[in-house]
């Protein structure tokens, strides 16, 4: 509908598969400024090359696919060109800080811990990781949406399990 012309057709599709794009790109990147980011390119790109879809595949897919290379991309381009972050300003006179159970702090912990182990995987790894693992995709569709035989996302979910699980019981996760 969207290549006839119908102007809602791609808001629709979006609306869809938003919030399970969001949460790969999300995961995928760890930062939620350039989880945005990455998911607006990959929409956009959809958008722009919605007749390049052949219909082999699930229109899901076809995203998700789309999704997945935009993070890559810009988890290339950040390791290409490394930044470092600005202190927080500490400001004695700003609004207070909210408390939180000892639950959700914990629960805050653990998934920093997560997240920061997973940015010490390869891209390939965290992406195989992030679609099968968080995103619950089978084997065979993570292979389909990152373009790659089904062993090797057998073979990098291995490796990035392993390394996952040594960083997380070694606490050898950075800080």
């Amino acid at each position: 509908r969207h290549l006839d012309g119908d102007h809602d057709a791609f808001a629709e599709l979006v609306r869809r598969h938003r919030d399970h794009l969001w949460a790969v790109a999300l995961r995928t990147l760890g930062n939620p400024d350039d989880a945005a980011d990455a998911l607006q390119d990959a929409l956009i790109s959809a958008m722009r090359h919605a007749g390049s879809f052949r219909g082999d595949a699930q229109l899901g897919t076809w995203l998700h696919r789309i999704v997945v290379n935009a993070c890559l991309d810009r988890l290339r381009r950040r390791a290409a060109h490394p930044t470092t972050s600005l202190p927080a300003d500490d400001h004695p006179g700003g609004p207070p800080i909210p408390t939180a159970s000892r639950d959700e702090f914990d629960e805050r912990d653990t998934a920093a811990d997560v997240h920061a182990a997973l940015a010490t995987l390869s891209a390939e790894q965290r992406a195989a990781i992030v679609l099968v693992d968080i995103g619950e995709f089978a084997y065979a569709d993570a292979a389909q949406i990152l373009d790659i035989p089904i062993g090797t996302v057998m073979s990098r979910l291995h490796r990035g399990r392993r390394i996952l699980k040594a960083n997380l019981a070694e606490g050898a996760v950075a800080e």
